[in-house]
């Protein structure tokens, strides 16, 4: 055993505020609801065609919410699909299960199809008019399906930049809490597998190649660049894991991560 899970997270809208949850269902292509939303804008590099923080820091400041958030937490039949064996893809919630509100910062509700959230989101690098809100079947991750964090790590940078650390800065699935106590122990197992819990095996592909995203703080969306600073000197930009999902299942907080042999 390596470590626990501390604690669970999704962004039903990409770049958006998360929401942590005592339990999720992690698919093949991630935490189920995770970043199933985003905000496509026109006016972008097509490689990577999002408004996201790294241009409107205060998404940040925007909470999304789904209507029916106890539908959305895992497959309806999961336990019946479960019985018929390994590998039996269980049932997801509908498109209409899954709709999504929006607070604002104002702290205006608004539906994720209401023109007036991209005309809130629009500014003059990314007018309303190049918006539009994307729904995706898959969730719409830069890299992976699941990232994880260390808690020992959070500590680690808040000792080296000498500032307490949101830890929501870094936008993890997954937050561990690691057996060795170690910053950045996560590192060394790229290449091995965990299994989480009873069920979940993933992974551990590569290391998160960090952006700017880690400057804003997530309450406020005020950017302190020292955070990247560091992270860029002494880690080579990267901070946390990448995973794939290579059995699917429940996972919980508190819930065993041992490595498989």
């Amino acid at each position: 055993m390596i470590g626990h899970v501390e604690s669970l997270w999704r962004y039903p809208v990409k770049s958006m505020r998360g929401q942590a949850l005592p339990e999720a269902f992690v698919g093949f292509s991630g935490i189920l609801g995770d970043r199933l939303y985003a905000v496509h804008n026109a006016a972008a590099p097509k490689a990577f065609p999002y408004l996201t923080a790294r241009g409107r820091s205060d998404m940040l400041r925007y909470r999304p919410f789904f209507r029916d958030g106890e539908r959305t937490v895992l497959p309806s039949n999961l336990v019946e699909a479960e019985a018929l064996g390994p590998g039996v893809t269980p049932l997801y919630p509908s498109h209409e299960e899954l709709a999504v509100d929006v607070e604002t910062p104002s702290g205006e509700m608004l539906a994720i199809d209401d023109p007036q959230l991209l005309h809130a989101l629009g500014d003059d690098k990314s007018p309303a008019s190049a918006l539009t809100i994307r729904r995706s079947d898959r969730a719409m991750t830069d890299c992976r399906p699941i990232s994880m964090f260390s808690t020992q790590t959070i500590r680690k940078i808040e000792d080296a930049v000498g500032l307490a650390v949101d830890k929501r800065r870094f936008r993890a699935n997954i937050y561990v809490d690691l057996a060795s106590g170690e910053g950045f122990a996560e590192d060394r197992y790229v290449g091995r597998q965990f299994r989480i819990g009873s069920k979940v095996v993933v992974a551990v592909l590569e290391r998160d190649i960090r952006c700017k995203m880690i400057g804003f703080d997530p309450e406020t969306a005020e950017a302190n660049p020292e955070i990247l600073k560091y992270v860029a000197r002494n880690h080579d930009g990267k901070a946390g894991i990448y995973a794939a999902v290579l059995v699917e299942g429940m996972v919980r907080a508190g819930d065993e991560i041992r490595l498989v042999e």
